[in-house]
């Protein structure tokens, strides 16, 4: 499974993958799901929000036993942020048929499109369409760098979009959703575990911030005459490092525009865009507003005009301890193991589930810590540690 996806989306200069949402390389990967949901002979189902679904028995009887992730990717991003989770849970499936399981629940693999918001810029668009966290009138606004808004996106990739939206009968059917993903850390590698168990996902959101200036040419504008919005820009990402290393949060401006975008022109507008993160809710305002604060003192001193959105924005998702406590139970009977039980910065879909049914998940150890890059990778014996405990909370929690 893993051979067969490895060149799908990969960049032939970066190394780096381009999965994005609706686009060729992200019909190869939905492809790909069918054909090893229909080999296993399992149901496959495609929802009204674009996402995947592989179904080991019958979805009606409802309190199912879910597992999956994402297939797309985000701009040269790697090879395991999301496919291992897909992939290890059509293995388990497999180990655990070797195992000759029988269930007593519904069991289905999801592959949930859209979760890196690549290109759309809001993250985790199917789990969002589906958990009502996302109105279809707000998903239709969606437009990528081309001005191509999301149902004309699904258009031209052969889908409807006109039934989008929160589908309640869908969850309703689910008792339990388990995610696996490579940790975006080294805190497994630092603790010499395989696998780990999410605590929480850390508040998060994305700020854009629109620094007005006055174009003007380059080799003739007096520097004191210029309204210069790149020098605002550039001291707002100082800032946002500062307050980041103060707080013990993250803050990250990762993407930018610049208008009219010449070597020999002085900008009429930067347009920067913020990341950040944090262990909680107030330390996250405090740096973001700090942020703010010293991009608008930097804007006045230049003569520039400043504009901060909000684009998106998750509340600190703390996973279902009875679920959490019954995964370390299982990963821990008749052993001496005690997997360990972590936080994390990053976004997921169990995240976006967690406030409709309830979510958990399993971290498989990252060796460099190094996520979102073609450098990103866990070792092969991991990734088989990875599908082994998947399989064991999977069998323990669908043959209750």
């Amino acid at each position: 499974m893993w051979r067969e996806l490895v060149p799908v989306g990969r960049h032939q200069e970066s190394g780096g993958y381009r999965r994005y949402a609706w686009t060729g390389a992200d019909a190869e990967c939905r492809a790909w799901f069918k054909e090893q949901a229909e080999a296993r002979g399992l149901s496959y189902e495609l929802d009204r929000n674009g996402n995947q679904w592989a179904w080991l028995g019958d979805p009606a009887a409802g309190d199912a036993v879910v597992t999956g992730s994402h297939l797309d990717s985000v701009p040269d991003g790697g090879a395991f942020d999301g496919p291992l989770g897909v992939v290890s849970s059509f293995a388990a499936l497999d180990e655990l048929r070797a195992r000759q399981v029988t269930f007593s629940k519904p069991l289905a693999i999801v592959n949930f499109g859209d979760e890196e918001g690549a290109r759309f810029g809001l993250a985790c668009v199917g789990s969002r369409l589906t958990a009502g966290q996302l109105s279809a009138e707000q998903a239709h606004r969606l437009t990528d760098g081309e001005g191509v808004s999301l149902p004309k996106a699904m258009e031209a990739a052969g889908y409807d979009p006109e039934g989008i939206g929160a589908d309640p009968e869908r969850l309703a059917r689910i008792g339990a959703f388990v995610e696996l993903h490579v940790e975006q850390g080294r805190a497994l590698d630092l603790s010499g575990d395989r696998v780990g168990i999410a605590s929480a996902i850390w508040p998060h959101g994305r700020w854009r911030f629109d620094f007005r200036g006055e174009a003007n040419h380059a080799g003739t504008t007096r520097l004191v005459d210029r309204r210069d919005p790149m020098l605002s820009y550039a001291e707002t990402v100082l800032a946002a490092r500062r307050a980041a290393e103060l707080a013990g949060a993250v803050a990250t401006f990762g993407k930018i525009s610049v208008e009219p975008n010449g070597v020999n022109a002085v900008p009429s507008l930067v347009r920067g865009w913020l990341d950040s993160r944090a262990e909680d809710q107030a330390t996250l305002d405090t740096v973001v507003g700090g942020i703010e604060k010293a991009a608008r003192e930097y804007a006045e001193a230049h003569g520039v005009d400043l504009d901060v959105v909000r684009e998106s924005f998750t509340p600190v998702v703390e996973f279902d301890h009875a679920l959490r406590d019954e995964i370390a139970r299982i990963l821990g009977k008749d052993t001496d193991i005690t997997v360990p039980v972590l936080g994390t910065g990053a976004g997921h879909d169990a995240g976006i589930l967690s406030g409709s049914i309830p979510t958990a998940m399993l971290f498989v150890r990252n060796p460099t810590g190094v996520s979102h890059s073609p450098a990103e990778h866990a070792a092969e014996d991991d990734c088989v540690a990875g599908v082994t405990a998947l399989a064991d909370v999977l069998e323990g929690l669908a043959r209750r």
